[in-house]
């Protein structure tokens, strides 16, 4: 073992002088025993006088011994060099991180001593160390908001006052949270562009807003914060409402900003988050209403009918959209208690419910009725038309129907109420022709308004015949918007013209144009070039007109949008979707030109701007 392990033995670096005698074959021992040889031959030699014949050992050269242990204290030395360096750079780093940490303390410490809320911190602090522990999941609290008992859940959210939330209302401040955090975060540029784009389309005009319209804006991005509006004018409180709807922020919280005792008007255009309790405490705080607007009234029932006719008993307008859950035996009851006082009905989007009886009901039991507008209401049909025809101060009229009504019906609609019609409005009316046309023209004597929209049996021929010699006084608004004939085999229609076509367009303008203000000819794609151009040509003036929609008329072109420009001075809006042949357009100012992708110059209608002389000096200059 002890010669394996001496064999093994671990051997360190050796110095330069070690080296040395080593590749010279000297040893230490041999330098020792020839030098006391070579003193001992020496003394002999002193002795005895005489020579002696041994011979002389190798001379060691003593220059390069004193060489190899001068570079062996030179390396020594720069070793112990290295070392004190590092060892200086280490502590002068330790030092450096000392002073940092020192400079930090110091630091933080000038600022806790130079604060003027430590009162506060301590107080903070001291509400932390006593702070009520949060409820364990599975017990039961109240929540911080609406004070209903809840159990927890690992998932409940932290109210605004420290307590906890029950899931509706947790939902909702999670709600609120993610919609102000993503306004905060939406780029200013798209604002501007939107904006721009509104102004663009005639929706907003420039300029600096009213005082009003500021403090509108203000109290509805703050409606939390509000707790009453004090006695504002009916009007703008109107207005709030509809900002409200718009926003989405009509809720049962802010429900009773709403509601006075004073009103005699209740409209909420957005009542989709009201509960049926929110619509009792709307009739019970409003006890002199004479006008209700409810629009998606989805959780209006029988009970809450029932308490508005208990408490509201003067109710003279109503106004219901979407309002599916009242039952035919409601409206029969309404009709009967609140009938009498009933001066205008509208009512929309009734699915399940109002049925033919309920309008017979209705012609029966109110007989001071002056307008009445139905809707897409399903359950209704010729029944209902038969029992409209009955009521005797109709003077509105507005129906869409989705079931089939048979001609004949229409026709003795408008014979027995056209004498006192005012307005008339007939949507989808696929089946009608020409005859409900001539049962307008020697009934009708006092219109205003007339639509006739999405029906493809009317001919073009009748509606000439309607506009000629028509003794009835000029018409201010007409919508015939999508009265064509539909056949993808014959894209132009037959050689008899079916809807609003040529010869109707110029017997209209011919009859009411100089007293327009609406016009709607929207996919009426039979009309030609030339009755656009003999209409609007520049010679021919159209003072009152504001709005004209000329959407997927695709013969009009650039020609026809210049004589609109000079025939129509106080134009406003000019919707031309899918006008191909419109390239190139100089809008003049104060006008909205909707739907021209391609139309130039259009940011100048609302800045600088120019008139419709020099647009239609430009347009020609490019080719129009």
């Amino acid at each position: 073992m002890s010669g394996r392990r001496g064999g093994n033995r671990i051997r360190g670096p050796q110095s330069a002088l070690t080296d040395f005698l080593a590749a010279n074959n000297i040893s230490a021992a041999q330098i020792r025993d020839e030098y006391e040889r070579r003193r001992q031959a020496t003394d002999e030699d002193e002795n005895a006088g005489e020579g002696s014949s041994v011979p002389t050992p190798p001379e060691v050269d003593e220059e390069e011994i004193a060489a190899a242990i001068a570079a062996e204290a030179a390396e020594k030395e720069e070793k112990a060099e290295k070392s004190k360096k590092r060892k200086r750079k280490t502590d002068e780093a330790v030092e450096k991180v000392k002073k940092e940490k020192a400079k930090k303390a110091k630091k933080s410490k000038k600022k806790r001593d130079d604060s003027d809320d430590e009162s506060e911190y301590d107080d903070g602090l001291g509400k932390e160390m006593y702070k009520k522990s949060r409820p364990l999941p599975g017990q039961l609290e109240h929540c911080d908001i609406c004070n209903k008992r809840f159990t927890v859940t690992p998932y409940s959210k932290e109210g605004p006052d420290g307590g906890l939330l029950c899931t509706p209302c947790g939902k909702e401040m999670a709600k609120d949270a993610k919609t102000e955090k993503k306004a905060a975060s939406k780029p200013a540029g798209r604002k501007r562009r939107k904006a721009e784009s509104d102004r663009l389309d005639g929706i907003a005009v420039g300029g600096a807003k009213s005082l009003q319209q500021l403090c509108i804006a203000k109290v509805a991005q703050h409606h939390d914060d509000v707790d009453e509006f004090g006695d504002m004018p009916q009007p703008v409180l109107e207005r709030l409402g509809e900002i409200f709807s718009k926003k989405r922020v009509l809720r049962p919280k802010t429900l009773p900003l709403f509601l006075r005792p004073d009103l005699d008007a209740v409209m909420i255009h957005e009542a989709a988050y009201l509960e049926e309790e929110d619509y009792e405490k709307i009739f019970a705080t409003v006890p002199k209403m004479k006008k209700l607007v409810l629009s998606n009234a989805c959780q209006l029932k029988d009970p809450a009918i029932d308490y508005l006719l208990e408490k509201c008993q003067d109710i003279r307008y109503i106004h219901l959209y979407a309002a599916n859950l009242v039952s035919d035996s409601m409206w029969y009851r309404v009709f009967r208690e609140a009938g009498p006082n009933l001066e205008v009905l509208k009512l929309k989007w009734l699915d399940a419910t109002f049925d033919d009886l309920a309008v017979k009901e209705l012609a029966k039991h109110a007989p001071n009725l002056g307008r009445l507008k139905l809707k897409l209401c399903r359950n209704i049909g010729e029944g209902a038309v038969k029992a409209i025809s009955n009521m005797p101060k109709l003077e509105h009229l507005s129906l869409m129907m989705n079931k089939e009504v048979p001609t004949p019906a229409l026709v003795q609609l408008v014979n027995k109420r056209g004498p006192n019609l005012r307005t008339l409005s007939l949507e989808k009316f696929l089946d009608a022709d020409d005859s409900v046309l001539e049962a307008i023209k020697t009934s009708s004597q006092q219109l205003t308004k007339l639509r006739i929209s999405e029906n493809d049996t009317i001919t073009d021929a009748g509606y000439e015949a309607l506009f000629t010699d028509w003794t009835n006084p000029p018409l201010t608004f007409v919508d015939f918007n999508s009265t064509r004939d539909v056949d993808n085999n014959n894209p132009d229609g037959p050689e008899d013209a079916i809807g609003m076509a040529s010869a109707g367009f110029k017997a209209l303008m011919a009859h009411s144009g100089p007293h327009l203000k609406h016009v709607d000819i929207a996919s009426c794609r039979h009309i030609e070039l030339s009755a656009f151009m003999d209409v609007f040509n520049g010679a021919m003036n159209y003072p009152d007109l504001e709005y004209i929609n000329l959407s997927f008329c695709n013969r009009v072109d650039n020609s026809v949008i210049a004589g609109i420009f000079k025939s129509c001075p106080n134009l406003k809006k000019l919707v031309a979707f899918g006008c191909f042949d419109v390239l190139d357009v100089v809008v003049p100012r104060n006008i909205a030109l909707i739907g021209v992708p391609k139309a130039q110059d259009a940011i100048e209608q609302f800045g600088v701007g120019i008139g419709v002389d020099e647009a239609l000096s430009r347009m020609v200059e490019v080719g129009a």
